[in-house]
């Protein structure tokens, strides 16, 4: 029996998937796709490394009429095991982008190929800074008054990790999709405003946290607070004059060569453009020097009525001449 999941690790080559399945089948509607996950547990860590999208349809007006073709699940999934006997079910994805009614029966029906089924909501059109996962396992809950037992889904961390093969290939994809119009400049300013709405986001998760615990709402977890002074006392002074003389010292560096590239990048431009001119100036004289002259005389024609001329001359002098 596999160890119960406490976290998992999703592959970028899964999130393309995900996407592309969602692209091919519900781009642009309110529906949602569903599909199979391939990996191992590694002791409760889920590491999720392949997947396949399944036909699935479910009522708009009713949350529990669902189809799912367990069928099709069972003939990739054989097919699948050829390619690569180490990877087993171990869950099944959604794009949500939220829970739904028809969840917890569709785990139960994964519960058949895997013990503990992970669900892994991947959201293919992120609006917010973060990890577009969110992973759950459900957990059995007793009602304290009616003893009755029902099942819920419990949130679990999840992260997203790449083997070195995958990370090339994301690199040569990126530079695909990279729009070469945009300079560079715009893309490290780009990039730096993100970072820093993210920074700002964990700044103010962080605070919400801290008011919690203070307000007596949440219980005081010492390795969370730990981790928030370590990120505390890493942090730089910038108060500090010689971390401003450094940072002013830099960004004066920075400047220059900005300038200098741009300056030498439009001179370039120019002499380019001169040349052009120059070439097309050129090209244009030929052509009307060309157009100008006259068309030459044919000289073989010239040379035959001359050798006529010579034939007659000779033909004359060979008659004798008439005496009168």
């Amino acid at each position: 029996m596999s160890t119960f999941p406490t976290s998992t690790i999703v592959h970028p080559t899964v999130l393309l998937s995900v996407v592309d399945h969602y692209n091919r089948v519900a781009k642009d509607t309110n529906k949602r796709v569903v599909g199979a996950l391939l990996g191992s547990n590694n002791k409760g860590v889920v590491d999720v490394s392949n997947c396949y999208g399944l036909p699935f349809e479910e009522d708009d007006t009713n949350p529990n009429i669902w189809f799912l073709d367990h069928n099709f699940h069972e003939n990739m999934f054989a097919m699948f095991k050829k390619i690569n006997a180490r990877e087993n079910v171990v869950g099944w994805y959604s794009t949500g982008p939220k829970i739904r009614p028809a969840d917890q029966d569709i785990n139960e029906l994964f519960r058949r190929y895997t013990p503990n089924p992970v669900m892994v909501i991947i959201d293919v059109a992120p609006k917010e800074l973060g990890i577009p996962t969110k992973s759950y396992v459900t957990i059995e809950e007793i009602n304290k008054d009616t003893s009755e037992s029902t099942m819920r889904f419990q949130h679990i961390p999840s992260s997203i990790d790449a083997v070195e093969a995958e990370e090339i290939c994301i690199e040569h994809l990126l530079r695909d999709v990279k729009d070469s119009s945009i300079s560079s400049l715009t893309t490290q300013i780009t990039d730096k405003k993100i970072s820093l709405k993210h920074l700002l986001t964990n700044l103010q998760e962080m605070q919400h946290y801290l008011k919690l615990v203070c307000d007596g709402t949440l219980p005081p977890n010492h390795q969370i607070i730990g981790y928030i002074q370590d990120i505390i006392n890493l942090s730089p002074n910038l108060n500090a004059n010689e971390i401003s003389k450094s940072f002013a010292v830099q960004n004066n560096d920075t400047m220059s060569v900005i300038y200098l590239s741009s300056m030498i990048r439009s001179i370039i431009a120019l002499h380019n453009l001169i040349i052009n001119k120059t070439a097309n100036r050129e090209a244009e004289k030929k052509a009307d020097v060309i157009n100008s002259t006259p068309p030459a005389s044919n000289p073989s024609s010239g040379a035959d009525k001359g050798k006529e001329k010579e034939q007659n001359a000779f033909n004359g002098a060979d008659k004798p001449s008439k005496q009168a």
